[in-house]
């Protein structure tokens, strides 16, 4: 099939781009890496009167190291960010779950802004956004507004960025020094939707976790943390490892479809909670 009719801009500047969205009253689409959107386009499920194209706008491809962290441009595509030197020495977790978003054709193009605003519970990105505490810069009619990852998703494909809106970057705050990380998914095969992903970052004493974090995909209507599973770890040794991963499953909230029922995806949850755990146990 092909897309049905619409009306094409290709904006040169952030305002540009507001404007045309703002003009076209909740009935334009942003075009990035066009990733998702071009098949939704083509299968018509999406039909909008205008596409504003924003690959012109100088600058929104910055991977540039800031006060406290990094900010990643609306533009930088998967594979910069799979590549990238500072993204790999300050965030491993976020190199290593690159290389299983989708395929290299689609990494080649696709936006990591994009992947967060199409918010697709299952996507490895949102994920990590909810991991890492990631902070979205979204600038729209009305100025420019900050939004932790944790607010941005709102259900399965939808989140917090207005119809008049675009998001311009997002920043990954530092880690605290000496942090440990595990990333692992289940998925049909390599470059599908994960049927579960978790991944886990945890800042070490020693040989006991001060504090964790673990986040899930695929298994909720968004990305999602897993906060008993944090819980039991904290303070704790490799000991803790089996009561946390059945932490983290009871944290989870899927749901039965044609890739599986809710119970083996929680099962799935607390097999990958406690691999990721002990990688990063196995490196600290």
């Amino acid at each position: 099939m092909k897309p049905a009719p619409f009306k094409y801009v290709a904006a040169r500047s952030v305002d540009e781009a507001v404007a045309a969205l703002a003009a076209a009253d909740g009935d334009a689409k942003l075009l990035a890496g066009g990733q998702s959107l071009v098949p939704m386009l083509n299968f018509r499920l999406l039909e909008p009167a205008v596409l504003v194209d924003i690959n012109r706008i100088e600058g929104l491809d910055r991977i540039e190291a800031v006060d406290g962290g990094v900010r990643v441009g609306a533009l930088a595509r998967h594979v910069q960010v799979e590549q990238d030197a500072l993204i790999a020495a300050r965030f491993p977790v976020v190199t290593a779950a690159m290389r299983y978003v989708a395929h290299i054709g689609i990494r080649n193009r696709g936006t990591f802004a994009g992947s967060l605003s199409h918010a697709d519970p299952a996507a490895e990105l949102p994920m990590l956004a909810r991991l890492l505490d990631a902070t979205l810069t979204i600038v729209g009619p009305k100025g420019e507004r900050e939004v932790g990852a944790a607010n941005f998703f709102v259900d399965a494909l939808t989140s917090d960025l207005g119809e008049d809106e675009m998001v311009t970057s997002v920043f990954l705050p530092d880690l605290p020094a000496g942090c440990t990380w595990g990333f692992e998914e289940f998925a049909r095969r390599h470059g599908d939707f994960a049927i579960a992903a978790v991944a886990t970052v945890l800042d070490m004493d020693g040989d006991s976790c001060k504090a964790a974090r673990i986040a899930m995909a695929g298994v909720g209507h968004t990305p999602l943390r897993a906060p008993s599973g944090e819980a039991a770890l904290a303070g704790q040794g490799r000991d803790a490892i089996d009561g946390a991963a059945a932490a983290a499953a009871s944290d989870a909230d899927p749901v039965n479809d044609l890739q599986g029922s809710a119970a083996y995806r929680r099962h799935l949850v607390s097999v990958l909670t406690g691999r990721v755990l002990r990688q990063a146990w196995g490196s600290a």
